[in-house]
């Protein structure tokens, strides 16, 4: 999600979408140098990648590849949408399941359940750190480290579908017919809030789309030009107020869901400090957007 703009053909400043419009920075050569093999940014100007298969045959490997890994992400999001909500039985398993026969004891089934949430955040808080990128680089096409990182990522998903141990009890159960319908609807809203916040920031770079693709075309990638798009000079994060929203949004909240909103909370706001770590060690300009644009809610001025 990090982008560059560019004040001249021979002197890059870098930018996030995060960051106020205007803002840059020159960064010193050694630090060009860096940041170009981080980001993948060609200091030289256009040409062949540096990395990726080169062929014909492995073009089009890398696309199927990144487009099956889209596909399987969208059926794990439309899967997660009834998973998460329980509405109607859309999904054979669900979050809210009543515990059953060889379900285990309740301690068993904590302890099973957070390790899935352990696990589920392994490709998110690894495999987006910069150290991870750079090693992930000499494993895979670069073309196709977007693309597997999608993959890992609705796989940990699918175990957690999977596995996840109900274990009984309600905090809360709303029955009112209007009160439940109200609750619904936001919790569509967070999902609408979810995709929206994706295409703002570029849906297919987001998901691996755009990489696979130029890589076919032969195309070297190139960074998305900087932008704030509406939402993003409201809250820093409206991606993950999207989670938020469709986590707690529930008519009845049982104790397993309690469990999978709180863990998944915690590790959000874990999240978004490594990250603005790295915005901030990369981006000297975010600290400003930072001061002045609130994280999850907005800030008054």
């Amino acid at each position: 999600m990090n982008a560059f703009a560019q004040s001249s053909p021979s002197e890059p400043v870098t930018s996030h979408p995060h960051a106020p419009t205007g803002a840059a920075v020159s960064p010193s050569g050694v630090q060009r140098r860096a940041l170009a093999d981080e980001y993948r940014l060609d200091l030289g100007g256009r040409g062949r990648p540096r990395s990726g298969p080169h062929g014909m045959a492995g073009r089009v490997g890398v696309l199927l590849y990144g487009v099956a890994c889209y596909a399987l992400c969208l059926g794990v999001f439309a899967y997660a949408a009834g998973w998460i909500s329980g509405i109607g039985g859309l999904t054979p398993t669900a979050l809210d399941a009543a515990p059953g026969a060889g379900t285990g004891q309740w301690p068993a089934a904590i302890a099973i359940d957070v390790l899935l949430l352990v696990v589920s955040s392994v490709p998110h808080s690894v495999m987006a750190r910069p150290w991870f990128k750079r090693v992930w680089k000499r494993l895979v096409p670069e073309a196709a480290e977007r693309s597997t990182y999608v993959l890992l990522s609705s796989v940990a998903m699918m175990a957690m579908f999977w596995l996840w141990r109900p274990v009984g009890g309600v905090v809360w159960d709303v029955q009112n017919p209007a009160g439940r319908g109200a609750i619904y609807a936001v919790y569509g809203a967070g999902w609408a809030l979810l995709l929206l916040a994706t295409f703002l920031i570029n849906h297919f770079d987001l998901f691996g789309l755009r990489q696979v693709w130029l890589c076919f075309r032969g195309r070297e990638y190139s960074a998305l030009p900087f932008k704030t798009p509406v939402l993003y000079r409201v809250v820093r994060h409206p991606l993950y107020v999207g989670w938020l929203t469709l986590f707690w949004a529930v008519p009845t909240m049982t104790a397993a869901h309690l469990l999978f909103a709180a863990g998944s909370s915690v590790y959000i706001l874990m999240a978004i400090r490594w990250e603005e770590r790295d915005l901030l060690a990369a981006h000297p300009e975010y600290a400003p957007y930072r001061s002045r644009v609130g994280m999850l809610l907005p800030r008054g001025k």
